[in-house]
């Protein structure tokens, strides 16, 4: 009979020398491991332990400042649209991240060389290169990447900041005019497509979109101004979008001015409303339709055939009816189309499009689509808003996204564009503001109510509903979605 195996003589399979060469492997993997949970760990055992403190203390400071910052933010939403904004901050943040990566690679490799690989197996020797390749590439990389949007996040803010002086809110709101033009680089100054004044609640973002047509004659400039000393029986000398122009060519009025175009604008758009101008946006039209494509499209409730092209060249197709995911191309037609329409059923689509676009941008779109959407912005808009303002915008756009938008475009058959009543606009302009009121409510039949609209629902014009007899819903509206 064979001699019974001695007790344990089943796991002497391993020689001493291999169980060893095991025991540095594990050993190797969990020094990388640590390094991973707790930088600086393991030089704190096996290595310098000089830099093992240094590099824990200074984790200890980072995860201590990120749980206080998340608990701001979270008390504190405004704290995080600061970091979100500041340039200054924005700038040590990516200096940080970009030392953090460098710092915590340098511990992975050094993690690996504490672990003697010249000692392992070949077949551990790779093992153990390829788990701190891994681990040392993922950190860094995530790191390098989030330092990357956060410079595209800086230049994005330094891009789009203004010039103008911070002001606040009038009577509780925030004015700003949004102009929109097929304006380029050092073109801003050329006539406005369209004319849009976002009035915002400063404490609940409640907006309404008050419109201008573009062919306003015959308007009074806000007094004390230097168009109205040029104008003081209004403005005879062309359409409303044409102010700039003449302003451009009448530069030397206006000697302290980088955008006398605009500042003429104003001062006839204050004129006309009575609304105290904060701040304005010059939208290049072009480039709007990047920036819808960089957030994947809109979508928006065609109702009749909209035709591609016109303004001077020949149709080349229609966007179709129904509910449809357009792209930049096509929703950029969608707002402009003027075949088989009037300007004023076009300045019903164009606040469909305002509408859909604050209500369809999710934050989470935001963040997936950052760096695109940041180029686009940056390409499509000049304005005069200082970058100390932009958290503050952010968090209006944030409350105004569970909202309803109300509207008022003073066109026919309000307001009659050749001859306008400035005190029945004011009056107009006055009433829809004080019907969105600061808590976000406003009364359903209210103006526009439920049965002029029932009664514009009746006719589909151009794409919206109504006609230039009897107005288009949503041109005056309480609730921009519904009328869309």
């Amino acid at each position: 009979m064979p001699p019974a195996p001695s007790p344990g003589s089943h796991t002497s399979r391993f020689t001493a020398g291999e169980r060893a060469a095991r025991v540095r492997f594990r050993r190797a993997v969990a020094l990388m491991l640590i390094t991973l949970v707790l930088p600086g760990s393991a030089q704190l055992v096996y290595g310098n332990k000089r830099v093992g403190r240094i590099a824990l203390r200074t984790w200890a400071v980072l995860v201590a400042a990120a749980l206080t910052t998340l608990l701001v933010g979270y008390v504190s939403h405004g704290f995080f649209f600061w970091l979100t904004f500041d340039p200054s901050a924005l700038l040590w943040l990516r200096l940080l991240l970009t030392g953090l990566a460098v710092g915590w690679a340098y511990l992975f490799v050094d993690a690996w060389r504490l672990g003697q690989p010249l000692t392992l197996s070949l077949r551990h020797r790779r093992a153990a290169v390829g788990v701190n390749g891994v681990l040392c590439l993922s950190i860094a990389a995530g790191l390098l990447f989030g330092a990357h949007l956060l410079g595209v996040q800086r230049s994005f803010v330094l891009a789009m900041s203004g010039d103008g002086g911070v002001t606040g809110a009038h009577d509780g709101r925030f004015n700003v005019l949004l102009l929109g033009g097929d304006a380029g680089a050092g073109r801003w100054g050329l006539r406005p497509d369209s004319m849009t004044i976002a009035s915002i609640d400063a404490d609940s973002g409640r907006t309404v979109l008050v419109s201008l047509p573009r062919n306003m004659q015959n308007f009074p400039f806000v007094k004390g101004s230097v168009m109205h000393e040029q104008f003081p029986d209004g403005f005879d000398a062309d359409y409303l979008n044409g102010v700039s122009t003449w302003a451009g060519d009448n530069a030397q009025l206006f000697p302290d001015s980088d955008h006398p175009g605009v500042d003429a604008t104003v001062m006839a758009v204050e004129g006309i409303t009575g609304l105290k101008i904060n701040y304005w946006a010059m939208v290049n039209l072009e480039g709007f339709k990047d920036l819808v494509d960089a957030v994947g499209g809109v979508t928006l409730n065609v109702r009749q055939p909209i035709p591609v092209g016109g303004l001077g060249s020949d149709v080349t197709g229609y966007i179709e009816p129904g509910t449809r995911k357009l792209d930049g191309h096509d929703t950029l037609w969608f707002a402009r189309a003027r075949d088989d329409s009037d300007d004023y059923s076009r300045m019903a689509r164009q606040k469909c499009v305002m509408g859909a676009m604050l209500q369809q941008i999710s934050p989470q779109t935001a963040v997936t689509k950052f760096a695109r959407i940041a180029a686009a912005s940056s390409a499509m808009v000049s304005t005069n808003i200082p970058a100390g303002e932009f958290d503050s915008f952010a968090q209006l756009a944030l409350k105004a996204r569970g909202q309803k938008v109300s509207t008022l475009s003073l066109v026919p058959p309000m307001v009659d564009t050749a001859d306008p009543d400035i005190k029945l606009v004011k009056a107009k302009v006055a009433e829809a503001i004080d019907r969105a009121g600061g808590d976000g409510s406003a009364g359903a039949d209210a103006g526009g109510g439920k049965k002029k609209q029932k009664k514009q629902q009746q006719a589909v014009t151009g794409g919206s509903i109504g006609s230039l007899a009897t107005g288009y819903a949503a041109n005056e509206s309480d609730d921009l979605g519904a009328a869309c």
